[in-house]
């Protein structure tokens, strides 16, 4: 039998799922650190061997504990300060969110499209507008025919590029490099490279962000990227907010360069139960669908990291290689 490590978790959302978390092959020591308290999380760590965590910042100093594990709870370390940790560390993450941010994206597409938030207020009102009612009443489009260009190949553009196939849409993506061809097992027909974004964009009728925040993507959708987008075309971004120019895509969406946009993903962030400050200026447009970066938020996701976090410390506790190790 292997000896008992100490793990603290100090994420809030993973901790319901303690008991997914503590079904490892041996027990071990487990402590909930989730105020937020860095002298906590601190004190917490001061003989622990793993760390679960969303995120990691100063003025918690990590650097001088025992820790042998830094396990993310998803699959971006952006918001790890990994300096803050004891030098030379694995960390690793955990996925299983491309499915729920997949089906996420098609929710707000077909909002975008049938309108459902405008029909939903009018009805609401009392107003019964329907094109055999009320002259001038935009007409549905449909999927099917229509292109589904999708920003980032990896776990959730996939899935969105399966879901769109689906539905009947060509599907094609864009990535960093484009001569590494079409992901195995994958439903894009094309994929294009980041120097090809004005055509890959001209092909679009729907525009999927899902790329993570790099230098490469930072502010990739600006200005002149939405006057590539067709005017009946749709944007959503279900990645980092940072990949889009803020000004640039309220500005698109007021004049009509673009049909619509729906919004999971906010620049600023967020204070308890209020919102970003950037959501006000999209939540007066009434060509937009907006979300609080919940996406990926279905219980099934949590419950599968939690089950690959105490895959990982069972592997940990044997000594045998870890999976998904990002450092």
């Amino acid at each position: 039998m292997v000896a008992p490590l100490r793990v603290v978790v100090s994420d809030p959302i993973i901790a319901p799922f303690r008991a997914h978390l503590e079904a490892t092959q041996s027990p071990h020591d487990w402590v909930y650190a989730t105020s937020g308290d860095p002298d906590e999380l601190a004190g917490a760590c001061a003989d622990a061997d793993v760390l679960v965590l969303s995120k990691l910042a100063a003025p918690a100093d990590l650097r001088d504990t025992p820790l042998r594990l830094a396990h993310v709870t998803g699959a971006g370390i952006d918001r790890v300060d990994l300096d803050l940790l004891p030098a030379g560390i694995p960390v690793c993450n955990t996925g299983h969110h491309g499915r729920s941010i997949a089906e996420h994206v098609i929710m707000q597409l077909l909002m975008l499209r049938r309108r459902a938030l405008a029909a939903d207020a009018q009805l609401r009102a009392g107003e019964w507008r329907t094109v055999a009612s009320a002259p001038g009443t935009p007409y549905h489009r449909l999927a099917i025919g229509d292109t589904i260009g999708v920003i980032g190949t990896g776990e959730i553009g996939c899935e969105v590029a399966a879901l769109g196939a689906g539905l009947g849409m060509r599907a094609i993506g864009l990535r960093r490099d484009g001569a590494s061809g079409v992901p195995a097992g994958s439903a894009f027909e094309r994929v294009y490279g980041f120097d090809a974004l004005t055509e890959f964009l001209g092909e679009c009728d729907v525009v999927v962000v899902c790329a993570p925040l790099t230098d490469a993507t930072r502010g990739m959708i600006d200005r002149s990227a939405l006057h590539s987008m067709r005017p009946n075309a749709h944007l959503i971004n279900v990645a980092r907010a940072g990949v889009l120019d803020e000004d640039a895509v309220a500005q698109a969406l007021a004049d009509g360069t673009i049909a619509g946009a729906a919004l999971d993903v906010w620049w600023g962030g967020n204070d308890g139960l209020r919102a970003p400050e950037s959501v006000a200026r999209f939540a007066s447009l009434p060509n937009t669908v907006l979300s609080p970066h919940h996406s990926g938020h279905a219980e099934q996701v949590f419950i599968a990291r939690a089950r690959d976090i105490a895959h990982n410390i069972d592997l940990l506790a044997e000594g045998s290689p870890l999976e998904r190790q990002v450092r």
